[in-house]
């Protein structure tokens, strides 16, 4: 009896060591993937970065800004016609 009930905790320790074994194993596998794909991203584009954020946009000049809001109001006259 005594040893059934020593297999069944050895079993559940090894079992234990597994499913630790694996999570490390994916946990290693997601870390590789995004790593080789920041490689590969470096490759593809010159950037070390895996997405170019773009930098801040410039304020417009009034006379831009006037500009846009002409061009938008003839737009929105044409679509209406």
């Amino acid at each position: 009896m005594v040893d059934l009930l020593i297999s069944i905790v050895v079993e559940i320790i090894w079992g234990l060591v597994g499913l630790i074994f694996r999570g490390i194993c994916e946990l290693l596998d997601i870390l590789f993937f995004y790593d080789r794909t920041k490689r590969l991203a470096a490759q593809a584009t010159g950037s070390d970065e895996i997405v170019e954020v773009p930098a801040d946009p410039k304020v417009l000049p009034p006379a831009a800004e006037r500009a846009l809001a002409e061009a938008e109001q003839r737009r929105d006259a044409a679509a209406h016609d």
